[in-house]
């Protein structure tokens, strides 16, 4: 599942950076080391799944989430904080660029196990839930 996000902001990232394709920016570097560190996220309940912002929109607020397990990669903490160097990378690669966005807000979809795996909840879930 990290990987439908991870595809969107890897295509993001390189259609709008102005550093040569030889060049891995910093961002992507850091989200890679991010999607190792969650793994598989295999999980048992949904108790043990979580979702983390990750990636920074040129007007705020993150680009996408990643699913995550308690189970597997118990340092919450630690995933964050690689998430906030990520976030700070990307917004450093932005300004850099100039680059924009389109400044829609990207609602925190939750997180469930499905078949053993933590993965996104549906965007349709996600409002739903919050009723």
């Amino acid at each position: 599942m990290a990987l439908l996000i991870a595809l969107p902001l890897a295509l993001l990232a390189g259609a709008c950076s102005s550093a040569p394709a030889s060049n891995t920016p910093e961002s992507q570097r850091l989200l890679k080391s991010l999607e190792a560190e969650i793994g598989e996220a295999r999980c048992s309940s949904d108790a043990q799944c979580h979702s983390l912002a990750v990636g920074a929109k040129a007007c705020g607020g993150p680009e996408g989430y990643l699913a995550w397990s308690s189970q597997h990669s118990g340092d919450g903490k630690k995933l964050q904080a690689l998430a906030d160097q990520q976030a700070a990378a990307r917004r450093a690669e932005q300004s850099q660029s100039g680059m924009m966005s389109n400044c829609a807000l990207e609602a925190d979809p939750g997180a469930r196990c499905q078949a053993g795996r933590c993965t996104l909840r549906p965007r349709a879930a996600a409002g739903a839930s919050a009723r």
